[in-house]
């Protein structure tokens, strides 16, 4: 298991720890992640039908409606936001809702640094990859 670290640019400082589900696509929180489960019900999405609940969310980039910002408090009051949150680059809507969710958030990262499944630990700018390689996720007789 090989390890990477980059330094971001704080949104929302705190410090969560995690696996990684990244989306090649920005995300609309409002419509496109169900604030109840934390399931993406957007039917065009490429993670459409997983849960961002308990994981270390990684986008490009938050789109559509201010209203977003509430959907992201919406989903920590029912306990199923991603611990943290990581943008290659951040736009108003996920940072506010990120800050008055209380989600770490960093941005201005290298995303495709990372791939779903990948541990990740965030503490303010720093993120810390632990990617998942294909023998660690082998069955371990075919490992001998």
């Amino acid at each position: 298991m090989s390890t990477i670290i980059l330094e971001g640019r704080v949104v929302r400082a705190g410090e969560a720890e995690g696996e990684a589900l990244v989306s090649p696509a920005p995300i609309s929180f409002l419509g496109g992640v169900d604030p109840e489960t934390g399931i993406i019900l957007d039917p065009n999405h490429p993670l459409r039908g997983q849960c961002i609940a308990d994981k270390i969310l990684v986008f490009p980039h938050g789109k559509g409606s201010t209203v977003g910002s509430y959907t992201i408090l919406r989903l920590a009051r029912n306990g199923v936001a991603p611990r943290a949150m990581i943008n290659a680059v951040s736009e108003a809507i996920t940072a506010v809702g990120a800050i008055i969710a209380d989600i770490p958030m960093v941005d201005l990262i290298d995303i495709s640094q990372m791939h779903s499944g990948d541990w990740v630990h965030v503490k303010d700018g720093r993120v810390e990859i632990r990617a998942q390689t294909q023998a660690a996720s082998a069955d371990p007789a075919e490992q001998r």
